[in-house]
């Protein structure tokens, strides 16, 4: 599928790349703003830990399913366009939850609900970024842009940094204002590759054809293990470390910020070991190792150095998993269908996040202990690997 136009001006493909990668880490930062903060509007307003967790749940199930109709936008109108357009819709929850949204559940809710607005963002850059790279570079590009993700660890490294020295206002306001000046660039230089395919059927029949297509389902299973594990960790990691380790809020969200940047890191990592072997077996051996570091820190071993490696294993793991899975929907997904397949395997991953940590959040308040959430991501692991091993790895040989 790599033709003159994508191949033969790799600055301009580069450039669209950094672009890509600048808005996505954007709109994450703004996606996250809520969780870094969780622990002290936990405080402030006396809220149950299943109520903590369902704050920092509500941004990512709903950016998680607006992919899927922003994924198939973006297959029709194009990166240019859908790119400034999320950033400034964005723009309107991040000033209502610095200004006005933070003083009550219902209103964090409500603000919540619409920064999802934000994580929708991914659908938009993974079939721009594919539209411009030939076939044997998709991995890496697809798992560059999506080291984007690392706008949470801007996120939690900022966000209690800015209230502290400001109000709670400062990390919105901030945020806003990046926002719109990406919006500004991204309109200015943004440009969609010229051979881009733009399908002409109606959007709810492109939906139709692309969940029949079994790629959509195997990549959406192990994305929602791979990618969700991400997403779950990234937001629940500060509550968790202050419960089970008693560590500060300041100290638990810069150990979150690590485990953040290491899953960045290996996400173009996964992309580009996928380009030199088949994604099903970088993928296998990502789930092996979150397989034995969640079974590990199920015992709640010693943070340093049991608890930590676990955990930076299983950040390693959870991001080359990621790019590993997108580098396999850019080898199997038809190239019109690419938008709308990364937004139903995009829903899956920010879903696979959004449950986990309502589940820790009601088994601790029952139990008191981890040990059975993180048990349980250990089982879920094991079933995508057995997924990866006896379905994807057979087909998948027949595309590389």
């Amino acid at each position: 599928m790599g033709t003159p136009s994508t191949t033969s001006a790799p600055g301009r493909a580069g450039l669209m790349l950094t672009l890509a990668t600048v808005g996505f880490a954007v709109n994450f930062w703004a996606w996250a703003l809520l969780s870094p903060l969780a622990v002290r509007f936990t405080a402030d307003l006396g809220l149950t830990s299943f109520q903590q967790a369902l704050l920092v749940a509500v941004p990512v199930v709903v950016g998680s399913v607006g992919r899927i109709p922003v994924g198939a936008l973006t297959d029709r109108f194009g990166g240019r366009i859908m790119f400034p357009l999320v950033s400034l819709t964005t723009i309107v929850p991040v000033l209502y939850l610095g200004l006005f949204g933070h003083d009550s559940l219902s209103a964090l809710l409500i603000g919540g609900f619409f920064l999802g607005i934000g994580g929708t963002a991914f659908a938009v850059g993974v079939p721009f970024v594919n539209a411009w790279f030939p076939p044997q570079r998709r991995g890496f590009a697809v798992g560059v842009f999506g080291a984007g993700m690392g706008g949470t660890a801007i996120s939690a490294l900022t966000t209690v940094k800015l209230v502290d020295a400001g109000d709670t206002a400062t990390p919105f306001l901030l945020t806003s204002a990046v926002l719109a000046v990406y919006a500004v660039v991204a309109w200015l230089l943004l440009r969609d590759a010229p051979d881009r395919p733009v399908p002409s059927a109606p959007l709810m029949t492109r939906l139709a054809a692309t969940v029949r297509l079994r790629i959509t389902w195997q990549a959406s299973a192990l994305y929602a293990v791979a990618f969700g594990g991400y997403v779950a960790f990234s937001v629940y990691l500060p509550a968790y470390l202050k419960t089970a380790y008693g560590l500060t809020q300041a100290d638990a969200a810069n150990r979150m910020a690590g485990f953040v940047v290491l899953a960045v890191i290996m996400r173009p990592v996964g992309g580009w070991l996928s380009d030199k072997v088949p994604p099903a077996k970088v993928l296998a051996v990502s789930l092996t190792v979150v397989i034995v570091g969640a079974a590990v820190q199920a015992f709640t071993p010693a943070l340093a150095p049991v608890g930590t490696i676990a955990f930076l294993s299983m950040a390693a793991a959870l991001g080359a998993g990621s790019g590993a899975t997108f580098a396999l929907v850019a080898q199997v997904a038809p190239a019109s269908q690419v938008g709308s397949v990364t937004g139903i395997v995009g829903a899956a991953g920010g879903l696979g996040g959004f449950v986990p940590p309502l589940v820790m959040g009601t088994i601790y308040g029952q139990m008191h202990s981890y040990a059975l959430g993180l048990a349980l991501l250990a089982l879920v692991a094991l079933a995508a690997l057995l997924l990866d091993l006896l379905s994807v790895a057979r087909e998948g040989t027949a595309h590389v």
